[in-house]
């Protein structure tokens, strides 16, 4: 098919625009965390893979941490072993840990690498239990209940959080040319794996990288205020304002937590964006208008 003088002057200004941020982001490091549609959508995988290998072509550090919630749900469902949840984190047993590192360091974790490679890129697969990347405590939680003198405390198993970091793994990789893509399984002190959340994993890594930006892919379009028009441009302070007035409330608190102690952690700004928007990820790095949220160091 033969371009049109047209088309061909709009694809030059699309590449003329990209310049200054291509120029802004050459050598920095760029975490992502990828999951949700963009995870499961075929047309959204291979724009996400290319958008990585093209980040990485033009110079910039693109580091991955993956989830794969529905995915292990999927596989403990046909061994006939039901999921069950504790505000909102996986009951992880023995039995369910092995199907966790089946499915992230294993299922998931090769083949976004086989993708990322198979679009010409360079891609490694690790978990956190590769070169002490992700040292791991156990996670607790606890209940309050009128009825309870003092809070209850829930044991959920194999569920950790981020203890520490040694990135010296990562930093190889990215000196060597190489994507690092990363499934959130940690190691603690008793040689037990744990299962993190894979949101927290990405802003620490980040924080530890000292990363220019911190990508979170959600399955929304972003931050939204009260009319549901999508936040921008923020700073943490007026994202605690957003918190103590209700604006910003339940499942979304995790992951904008997460968002805020990265940016207060030293990484220069935190987005999350709509993953289920193709090539989200160079949409939200190369031009103005952007497809999420930002929040500011």
């Amino acid at each position: 098919m033969t371009l049109t003088a047209t088309s061909a002057m709009n694809i030059a200004q699309v590449l003329t625009k990209a310049l200054p941020y291509i120029q802004r982001f050459q050598g920095k490091t760029i975490v992502i965390k990828y999951g949700g549609n963009a995870m499961v959508d075929e047309a959204l995988k291979n724009s996400f893979a290319r958008d990585v290998v093209l980040m990485k072509l033009v110079g910039i550090n693109p580091v991955v941490v993956h989830g794969g919630g529905p995915q292990i749900g999927k596989l403990l469902e046909r061994l006939g072993k039901q999921s069950e949840f504790v505000q909102g984190m996986r009951v992880t047993d023995s039995e369910t840990m092995d199907v966790v590192e089946m499915v992230l360091g294993g299922l998931v974790n090769k083949e976004i690498v086989n993708n990322i490679n198979r679009h010409g890129g360079s891609a490694v697969g690790l978990t956190g239990k590769d070169g002490g990347l992700i040292h791991a405590r156990k996670l607790t939680l606890t209940r309050n209940a009128p009825e309870l003198n003092e809070p209850e405390i829930i044991d959920i198993g194999h569920v950790g959080e981020v203890a520490s970091i040694d990135a010296s793994v990562v930093n190889m990789l990215v000196s060597g040319n190489f994507i690092p893509v990363i499934a959130p399984i940690g190691v603690g002190e008793n040689g037990h794996s744990y299962n993190i959340n894979a949101d927290l994993v990405a802003g620490k890594l980040a924080e530890v990288l000292q990363a220019e930006k911190l990508m979170l892919l959600t399955n929304i379009p972003g931050v939204l205020d009260k009319e549901n028009k999508v936040l921008t441009n923020l700073r943490p302070g007026q994202v605690d304002a957003l918190i103590a007035d209700g604006t910003i409330y339940g499942g979304m608190l995790p992951k904008i937590r997460c968002a805020l102690e990265a940016a207060r952690g030293g990484v220069n700004a935190v987005h999350i964006i709509d993953g289920r928007v193709e090539h989200a990820v160079l949409l939200e790095l190369f031009t103005d208008e952007g497809v999420g949220t930002l929040i500011r160091r």
